[in-house]
Parts: C-alpha cells; structure tokens; sequence
C-alpha cells in the first residue's frame, strides 16, 4: 500500500473531522486553512441550498493585516483571528464551530483560536 503524503494525510483528517462538524445559521463553522506562506480563515454557513455559503473571511493576504504584518507567524495568524472575530460580531454572529482543517491544535492554528475567542467569538 503506498503512503500518503503529509498533505494527503490531513485531508483524510479533514474529512473525518467534517463528518461530525456542520456549520448552521445560528453557530457557523469557523475553518482554518494554512498555505506555506499564508493563512485563511473563514466563517462558513453549511446549510444553504446549493452549497456552502461564506459569511466572513480573513486572511494574510488583507490589506490591513499584510501591512502589519512582517512573516507569517503565529502573530500574523493572531492578528487574522483577531480581524475575522471583528468582521463576525459586525454581522452579527457570535458562536461559532472551530473547524482546525485537519491540522494540530497548536502554533498558528491555536493562536488563531484563542485570538477569535479574545475578539468575542465563542467555541
């Protein structure tokens, strides 16, 4: 049997994980995405016809997060959780699902987390 790549890997994780977790109008899923260079994050309501739909996004690629920012590092990830938690409580929404994307619960990942919860969002 061949081996998966680490890629190939978390995206069976991925998928395990979203069998259980289901974004909803009334608690959306927070989804998390890493690139080597950068990171995403999005509120997602799983529940619309036709597909998913994105409510709120933030990643390093913002203008008002990519000039602050000198790397991507877990303060780079911190200030994406702290603006995507901003952009969230502007629409109204406050309970969220964490959805970690099928990585560890740590660095970037956690930072983004624990920056979300810090900007009122709860999970």
């Amino acid at each position: 049997m061949a081996e998966l790549s680490r890629n190939a890997q978390r995206i069976k994780r991925h998928m395990r994980i979203r069998r259980r977790i289901v974004g909803t109008p009334e608690r959306p899923r927070l989804c998390v995405y890493k690139s080597l260079q950068h990171m995403y994050a999005q509120i997602i309501d799983d529940t619309q016809p036709g597909g998913s739909r994105t409510l709120v996004a933030a990643s390093t690629l913002d203008p008002e997060i990519r000039d602050q920012i000198k790397s991507d590092n877990v303060e780079a990830a911190r200030l994406v959780g702290k603006v995507l938690a901003q952009r969230a409580r502007a629409q109204g929404i406050h309970k969220v699902v964490f959805d970690r994307g099928g990585y560890p619960y740590h660095g970037k990942v956690r930072a983004l987390a624990e920056a979300a919860r810090e900007g009122g969002l709860e999970f």
